[in-house]
């Protein structure tokens, strides 16, 4: 079972509506660089994987990272989805002795719940036998089971059964053929009521170090899903495209963008236009306006005596 494809489902299938984009971005950064750094420190060998699906809800990326060492192999990863949404996974798988591991990890889902799993594997005459359990937030358990044998050179085929908290059981089986650098395989998963899902798959080595890969999936209602990519030795997924009806996702790296040259295109420049001059001040002088006095008639006064002195005649 692909934890990650459920993942990409369900985060999408329930997208939040304020949820930073950004913020999710972070976290999917810290996880990845905390794994680095808790899983790396004393690793002999360490891979990285990281990816981007364009899908029609929106940009998911996702990382991991995992490490080897010291009889142990651990991973770490998550995925961001495009309204914030974050779900992480780290496991770790262990050797005991020849032939004999044991498996355990954290599943978390973006509102913080969790799964726990866990389970141990022998392998002796070319089978490989798997038990394991799985346990939720709310402490309800699932089992799970399988076996994977070698039948010839390059050929095996495997079997298994899940069995949920509620005793309802899905069994699954497969076949793979491996000849020429290339490697077929296909399977049937059926549920309690019956219904079966169909899978199959190729994968081929075109190069040194490049695989591709193809693989469809037609559930119990007749609706087939299909796959394709590029994988290199790194274990970045470089190209791909998964197909569900006439809904296309495109798996692709990273992409680089390339802005474009900035032409600096400068304001007009600024001319300054001069208010009017003010009006010429013109002085009009209030006009002079002689009054002459009111003559008054002229009265002919003879000599006489004002006391002890004569006035002469005079007009007056």
């Amino acid at each position: 079972m692909n934890i990650r494809s459920f993942v990409l489902s369900i985060t999408a299938a329930f997208p939040a509506t304020t949820a930073s984009v950004r913020g999710a971005l972070r976290k999917l950064v810290l996880a990845t660089t905390i794994a680095v750094l808790a899983l790396g420190s004393a690793s002999a060998f360490a891979w990285s994987q990281h990816g981007t699906a364009y899908t029609s809800r929106g940009t998911y990326n996702g990382a991991r990272y995992g490490s080897c060492g010291g009889g142990s192999c651990s991973h770490a990863g998550g995925v961001a989805g495009p309204y914030g949404g974050f779900a992480s996974n780290t496991g770790t798988v262990t050797r005991n002795a020849p032939g004999q591991f044991s498996n355990s990890g954290t599943a978390t889902g973006r509102y913080g719940n969790s799964v726990q799993h866990a389970g141990d594997t022998n392998c002796a005459g070319g089978t490989c036998s798997h038990t394991g359990t799985l346990t939720g937030p709310d402490g309800k358990t699932a089992s799970t089971s399988g076996d994977v044998t070698r039948t010839a050179p390059g050929q095996y085929s495997s079997s298994g059964s899940i069995t949920g908290s509620n005793g309802n059981t899905v069994d699954h089986s497969a076949s793979t053929n491996c000849a020429g650098g290339t490697c077929n395989r296909s399977g049937t998963v059926t549920g309690s009521d019956s219904g079966s899902v169909y899978h199959s798959g190729t994968a081929t080595q075109v190069a040194p170090g490049v695989v591709t890969t193809s693989a469809s999936a037609t559930g119990t209602r007749g609706n087939t899903v299909t796959t394709s990519g590029t994988v290199t030795t790194t274990g970045v997924v470089t190209t791909g495209v998964v197909a569900t009806g006439s809904t296309t996702v495109v798996i692709a790296p990273k992409p680089v963008v390339v802005a474009p040259p900035v032409v600096y295109v400068p304001p007009p420049p600024v001319v300054y236009v001069p208010p009017p001059p003010p009006p010429t001040a013109v002085y009009v002088a209030p006009r002079v306006v002689y009054m002459a006095p009111v003559p008054r008639p002229v009265v002919w006064v003879p000599g006489h005596w004002v006391g002890n002195i004569w006035v002469p005649a005079h007009w007056s």
